[in-house]
């Protein structure tokens, strides 16, 4: 299994009073002092794995000094990854005018079913207790402009002016990493709960959501309406080709090198100054001579600075463990042997890490993931090295569907998919098994 895969809206019952909505901004005011957004915790543990200079302690433990500026990285990168936009209101603001749509359309209901995502910590006790008891609305833009001023709309950051007599105007919105790469844990309700950093968001209609943009045509606003919800195409906006991809992971990266599932760029940080410019609009520069992209964004640098913190922040996310009672242990246990053995998986999956990828790349010929849907061209043919890399495996329960494309639904998919097309011979039970080990990882 050499590339195995490359990778609801809330409705509060009972109609909202006139007058009421005019609260929200004095709620938010009167609780902005609850508001916090807490640097998570790293433990040491996750620290090293971003590398230490190699002067540590008889343990292997970085001196408590290096362990302490390590730490501070990383919760810098936290703050980047979740908040920065790199200055990139100027594409979405300014150039296509999005902002100007989210504050006449886009409630949050509206919001909530494109799977835009609300992180529950940053909502204050007032705002929590008006959504619960509908005193704030969901179907307002105006709370809307109010999630947004308090930071609560994971991976959208606005700029929002407050008027006299209390009413909030939204004058630009920017994106984060966070739009695509963290979503939440629904434990206030759906789409609105703790941040989950690094787990794709795998509800995010993204496509659907730039379409909004009234600056765009009709054409292109079809290309991007066609994607669907838990896809983007890194590519389409520079080579015009439509090729969505799965949102991958941004978890489970430390020890790995090649990042994207073509492995373009030897670290995370080739692949975020690639994103944060040419996809995000960031202010900064990004070149690469093997496909012909050369952009430069405005006249100041907002990206390179803050890679290495950002970089050290994603290195520091591990993939989450498979949830209690989520998979059959004997099964798997068996699982493992086909993986190992009939399966052949293990030629590429390979290593602590599960891949191979920091030592080869592989042909597109090589992987069972082609042709591409809708008749697209081989997504390595539009990229750097025109190859593929097999995906690392950890955390492989939480983000199906499966493939670079996504074109394997299930794990159960992926599996059979690999004993037609590499003629592997696997029993039933053999295939059954596999898929437990699989979901075990």
């Amino acid at each position: 299994m050499e590339n195995f895969c490359e990778s609801n809206a809330v409705h509060v019952a009972g109609p909202t009073p006139s007058g009421r909505l005019q609260r929200i901004p004095q709620l938010l005011r009167t609780s902005r002092k609850m508001v916090a957004f807490g640097t998570i915790s790293v433990a040491a543990m996750l620290v090293s794995a971003c590398g230490s200079s190699g002067s540590g302690q008889p343990d292997g433990s970085p001196q408590p000094d290096a362990a302490a500026a390590n730490a501070a990285l990383v919760a810098q990168g936290q703050q980047i990854f979740r908040f920065d936009t790199f200055g990139d209101e100027t594409k979405w603001s300014d150039a296509l005018g999005l902002h100007t749509t989210i504050a006449t359309a886009v409630t949050p209901t509206v919001a909530l079913s494109v799977g835009l995502k609300v992180d529950a910590d940053a909502l204050p006790p007032a705002v929590v207790q008006g959504i619960q008891n509908g005193t704030i609305s969901l179907t307002s833009t105006d709370t809307t402009i109010a999630l947004l001023k308090l930071n609560a709309v994971v991976g959208l950051k606005g700029t929002v002016t407050e008027h006299a007599g209390g009413k909030d105007t939204l004058d630009r919105v920017g994106v984060t990493c966070a739009l695509c790469h963290s979503t939440v844990d629904n434990s206030f309700a759906p789409g609105i709960g703790k941040r989950l950093d690094g787990w794709p968001n795998l509800d995010l209609d993204s496509g659907a959501i730039i379409a909004l943009a009234p600056a765009l045509d009709a054409a292109t606003k079809a290309v991007f309406n066609s994607w669907g919800k838990g896809k983007y195409d890194p590519r389409f906006n520079l080579d015009g080709i439509n090729g969505p991809q799965v949102i991958p992971p941004a978890y489970g990266l430390a020890g790995l090198n090649s990042i994207t599932s073509t492995g373009d760029g030897a670290d995370i940080a080739y692949w975020n100054r690639y994103v944060s410019v040419t996809q995000m609009g960031g202010h900064g520069s990004f070149s690469e001579p093997r496909t012909g992209v050369n952009i430069t964004n405005g006249t100041d640098d907002l990206v390179t600075a803050k890679l290495p913190a950002l970089q050290a922040y994603q290195l520091s996310l591990a993939a989450p463990p498979p949830p209690a009672g989520s998979f059959d242990a004997a099964a798997a246990a068996r699982g493992q042997i086909v993986f190992n053995g009939a399966g052949t998986c293990s030629t590429c999956h390979s290593g602590p890490l599960l891949t191979d990828a920091n030592t080869r790349l592989h042909p597109a010929s090589d992987v069972v993931s082609e042709p591409e849907p809708n008749g697209a061209p081989s997504y390595a043919s539009r990229s750097a090295t025109k190859q593929y890399r097999t995906a690392p495996l950890h955390g492989l329960w939480q983000h199906a569907p499966y493939f670079h494309n996504g074109s394997a639904p299930t794990l159960d998919a992926v599996v059979q998919t690999y004993n037609t097309r590499k003629s592997l011979g696997l029993s039933a039970a053999d295939m059954a098994d596999l898929v437990q080990y699989l979901k075990s990882l």
